[in-house]
């Protein structure tokens, strides 16, 4: 069975009927208008008032709109890879010959932006009404881009982020660097301010005391336990050399509990 567009606009949640898909080529200028197109350096912003310019016409344009425009941007004269979902607020001005459109980047398919292709049978047509895209078949979902890791004095990651960190395929030079330290980590809820320290020490690193976290919210701490991970937020106060003794990762969490005062005012019961 092919996988069509259909398909992932349904995992969206998006009907196809109130949806339409757009391709754009690369063209610096349109020659039969003189307005300016776009590029492959174009930037998103750029790409974007681009596309909430369209016509008055009808018959090139729809005059009424649907609610998602998915758009893509040709590749070769049968792909099309994805851009981005925006969503259509409607018509904010019309000069007799164009309208503008307040259109927006929504968070529909946005883990498969620059990465899901499709094919594209009319090679010489730009806008199709989503039923009609919902039967075009998925050509790729290529690897997500990996993301450079940051540093471990810079890293600040909300709970979606650290499940993604634990489990995403992009984020695999991440957890080899979790997986090279251990440490003193800071846990803080973010609703009312109130911290936890903790530590992985011994044959635990950062990376496997952090996935506990991604997989219950908790990592078996009593204070935590009954609280919204959803709220928390996770860095790291110091890490060292898996070699370093153990006493010395002690009295670094002991210092940290002190000088926070997480033990008073915090979430630390010892």
């Amino acid at each position: 069975m092919t996988l069509t567009l259909g398909s992932i606009l349904d995992s969206a949640g998006i009907d196809p009927a109130d949806a339409q898909a757009i391709r754009h080529a690369y063209v610096r200028e349109h020659e039969d208008t003189g307005s300016q197109g776009i590029h492959a350096d174009s930037t998103d912003d750029e790409i974007l008032q681009y596309t909430r310019r369209q016509w008055v016409d009808p018959r090139r344009f729809p005059a009424i709109p649907p609610r998602f425009w998915v758009v893509f941007v040709r590749e070769g004269g049968d792909r099309a890879r994805l851009w981005s979902v925006l969503e259509n607020r409607g018509e904010v001005e019309n000069d007799g010959v164009r309208r503008s459109f307040d259109v927006v980047a929504s968070d529909r398919l946005a883990d498969l932006r620059n990465r899901l292709v499709i094919g594209w049978r009319s090679p010489r047509t730009w806008r199709l009404n989503g039923p009609t895209a919902a039967g075009y078949p998925v050509m790729e979902i290529a690897d997500a881009e990996p993301v450079p890791f940051p540093g471990f004095d810079r890293l600040v990651l909300d709970y979606a982020q650290l499940q993604a960190v634990m489990r995403e395929h992009r984020y695999a030079a991440w957890r080899t660097a979790l997986s090279s330290v251990v440490g003193i980590y800071l846990i803080t809820d973010t609703r009312d301010g109130r911290q936890y320290v903790g530590k992985a020490d011994g044959a635990e690193s950062i990376r496997q005391r952090w996935n506990v976290y991604a997989a219950n919210g908790h990592g078996g701490n009593v204070a935590l336990r009954d609280l919204d991970p959803n709220s928390f937020r996770y860095s790291l106060l110091r890490v060292f050399d898996p070699a370093t003794p153990t006493s010395a990762i002690n009295e670094a969490e002991s210092h940290f509990k002190n000088t926070l005062d997480t033990r008073r005012h915090g979430l630390n019961r010892n």
